[in-house]
């Protein structure tokens, strides 16, 4: 079985996948296993997969380019790509919940493969302000607990309690967690 590692993109099933992460499993005289945990980079869907020596997927060659978030319309959202300024627009439901941590001016990669753009990856962190959230209370520090905060993009997320309303917020894109006040 090829080498699987992982940000390698293959297509398995006639499906194009991003590895997210894999082991290696070998166990007594049995063939050996690798267990995936596969990105789908049309839908965004994230599953895991076993693959054997008999399991046959094909290597994709993936081109990354650097874009800018160019304006939002209606159901759309259109990239201008930095090299050549193409217009590049995914839908609302093709970035699924990438969604949340776009606003305009913002810079993502666009993956490219089979000629044509696929989908977009997310800095690992963004900066976004808070636009709602229930106030502080007196003596609130940060090691307290958390409460609800709305963010400028419709992000809902758990933050100390001593953020307030105008707060930016380092946020990490991969799990939707609150990093730090800016």
């Amino acid at each position: 079985m090829p080498g699987i590692r992982p940000g390698m993109a293959l297509r398995y099933e006639g499906e194009l996948y991003l590895v997210v992460n894999y082991q290696h499993i070998h166990m007594g005289r049995g063939g050996a296993t690798i267990r995936t945990r596969l990105k789908n980079l049309i839908t965004g869907q994230v599953k895991e997969i076993s693959l054997r020596d008999s399991d046959e997927f094909e290597e994709v060659s993936l081109e990354r380019k650097s874009a800018h978030l160019s304006y939002i319309e209606g159901e759309n959202y259109h990239f201008l790509e930095s090299d050549t300024f193409e217009d590049i627009t995914f839908t609302r439901d093709h970035l699924g919940d990438a969604i949340y941590y776009l606003k305009e001016g913002d810079e993502v990669t666009v993956l490219y493969a089979d000629g044509g753009p696929i989908n977009i990856e997310l800095p690992t962190y963004v900066v976004l302000e808070v636009v709602e959230t229930d106030p502080g209370l007196r003596g609130d520090t940060a090691s307290g607990g958390s409460k609800p905060a709305k963010l400028e993009t419709g992000l809902v997320i758990q933050v100390p309690l001593f953020v307030k309303v105008g707060d930016k917020l380092k946020i990490d894109t991969r799990t939707g967690e609150y990093i730090e006040r800016v």
